[in-house]
């Protein structure tokens, strides 16, 4: 999976998640402000979003994580929270847990979302649920070129690996041979 690299891309799928779905715009947002891994995201609850900060114990290293939720980022969460409790799963699914209670929707699901917005826009891109994390980490990186700091973001063991899990190695390669004659 890509990064969305293209600002003008970040737009389109920006606006055709606004349009479509609440909840599905309220993930992508998610995904590409905070740098969660799709598994961390889905279980969110209102509760979890409520201060200044997101404060997670991530699903895949079991480290927790202190994550600022930003302004654009809270507004949205603002607006879409209004009429939830706290306790209430932000990415619900329809479907029901045998004793009836919600359900946050799956990893394929959010999948198959992304997908069919991709497909939808047209992008050509390779594009799935772990875009949305190299998105933000790419956007990061390009805008700071802070590489250690990301790398701490990410808990990663090293720069290489962020330099190339966001795509910015793959850029210079493709810099490099494009200027080679």
């Amino acid at each position: 999976m890509e990064p969305i690299r293209d600002k003008v891309w970040l737009d389109e799928f920006t606006r055709y998640f606004e349009e479509q779905n609440q909840r599905d715009y309220v993930l992508f947002m998610t995904g590409i402000h905070t740098g969660l891994r799709i598994s961390d995201i889905l279980k969110l609850r209102v509760r979890d979003i409520e201060g200044t900060h997101l404060m997670i114990e991530e699903q895949k290293t079991g480290k927790y994580k202190r994550i600022l939720i930003t302004p654009q980022l809270r507004r949205i969460f603002d607006e879409y929270c209004l009429d939830k409790k706290r306790t209430d799963l932000l990415f619900p699914s329809r479907k029901r847990s045998r004793t009836g209670k919600a359900k946050a929707i799956d990893r394929t699901t959010a999948y198959k979302i992304l997908r069919k917005a991709a497909n939808d826009l047209e992008y050509t891109e390779p594009f799935g649920t772990h875009s949305l994390r190299k998105t933000f980490g790419y956007r990061f990186y390009q805008k700071y070129k802070d590489v250690g700091a990301l790398q701490k973001l990410f808990n990663h063991d090293s720069q290489t690996t962020t330099l190339y899990y966001i795509g910015a190695a793959q850029d210079d390669l493709d810099d490099k041979m494009a200027h080679l004659y």
